[in-house]
């Protein structure tokens, strides 16, 4: 991971690079605002609907997450972190949200993205890092609610063959 701090959503500044452990980061376009239309055309993006049903599925399976060794759990988009804490708060996340909204760490990681109404937004991927090294990438993501699922799927046999790498004694030499 490139070191590229990113503000996030409870006032601290994050640097993925940095992070011991398990980390997952979800990215997605956009979360909407009750009772704000959509941008114009939203519907019609591939891919772009169902920023809400991916953050409140992490959500329900954060503490399975933790359970399989994830230390750290983030969403990440490229809208400030003023309007993406109204997220936070509504969908009443138990973790923050970052900020690409300079598009830095997109840059750096040359993550794909898609351009509507004026707006850069990230296509819709997960990271699983590991002591700031990326481990694997989820991409693309389809359906955004089975996101959480499909990773601790990923994670799930992760942890198996490592307990069973762990079994298998080296054989002497000599």
């Amino acid at each position: 991971m490139p070191s590229v701090p990113l503000a996030a959503t409870d006032g601290t500044s994050v640097d993925l690079s940095s992070l011991p452990g398990l980390v997952v980061v979800y990215a997605y376009p956009r979360t909407g605002i009750p009772g704000i239309e959509n941008p114009a055309g939203w519907d019609l993006i591939p891919g772009a609907r169902g920023c809400t049903p991916q953050s409140c599925s992490f959500r329900d399976h954060f503490e399975e997450l933790k359970t399989l060794g994830v230390n750290r759990l983030f969403g990440l988009s490229t809208q400030d972190s003023a309007y993406q804490r109204e997220a936070v708060d509504r969908l009443h996340l138990p973790f923050p949200i970052l900020s690409d909204e300079h598009l830095s760490l997109t840059g750096a990681l040359r993550l794909p993205t898609f351009q509507t109404n004026g707006m850069t937004l990230l296509k819709r991927l997960t990271l699983v890092i590991n002591d700031g090294k990326v481990e694997h990438v989820f991409y693309p993501v389809f359906p955004p609610d089975r996101n959480a699922s499909d990773v601790i799927t990923w994670l799930s046999a992760r942890v198996s063959l490592r307990g069973n790498r762990a079994l298998v004694q080296p054989r002497p030499t000599g």
